[in-house]
């Protein structure tokens, strides 16, 4: 009997939007997360509406600038990451779609900050990141506990309230999601 493995390779630039079913899940409760790499061997993604209550100076010596962090996910949390729209201004970044790039030359990005050429609306810095095994990512979305989004102007993702994007998305998926995109952050507290 020979066998068939199947797995799903997200697109990178996509969005996945947590559903209800994790609402148990601290880390990924009411999260939007950016894929930025898939492969036959796992996911790996950053939380994009998680913001912390640290700035860039706060964590990297030699750094002034006071942009703030946002928790990429529960992987590798003591190291950086970014994504940003300025393309090849920071050499070897790696395209995620037209419009946003992931990671880069640090020493570019950190003369960028220096200058002031670098805000919230085309940078957002990450501790951590969000990563799934080969099948995991695919059982998660079987269970439901993802919906996948596209996204119509990428570029504009970085402007997006962090507050509201979750919601915002799950009002865009509509159907059964617009009851939940109007619920308390912990409707058991209703």
């Amino acid at each position: 009997m020979e066998l068939f493995f199947i797995f799903i390779l997200m697109e990178t630039g996509k969005l996945l939007v947590a559903t209800p079913a994790v609402m148990g899940d601290f880390n990924f409760h009411r999260s939007v997360v950016l894929l930025t790499d898939s492969n036959k061997s796992g996911t790996v993604g950053f939380i994009l509406n998680k913001k912390l209550d640290y700035t860039l100076d706060e964590v990297l010596d030699g750094v002034q600038s006071k942009l703030p962090l946002f928790f990429g996910g529960p992987v590798e949390q003591d190291n950086l990451f970014f994504i940003h729209t300025l393309g090849k201004q920071i050499p070897k970044s790696i395209a995620l779609g037209n419009t946003l790039y992931w990671n880069g030359d640090f020493k570019v990005v950190n003369q960028l900050l220096k200058s002031g050429k670098l805000t919230n609306e085309n940078i957002r810095f990450f501790l951590g990141y969000s990563g799934w095994t080969e099948d995991q990512l695919e059982s998660e979305l079987n269970e439901k506990s993802w919906e996948p989004f596209d996204l119509n102007a990428p570029i504009e993702l970085l402007k997006m309230d962090n507050e509201a994007m979750w919601r915002d998305c799950m009002t865009a998926l509509g159907g059964d999601y617009l009851l939940w995109s109007n619920t308390p952050e912990n409707p058991r507290a209703n």
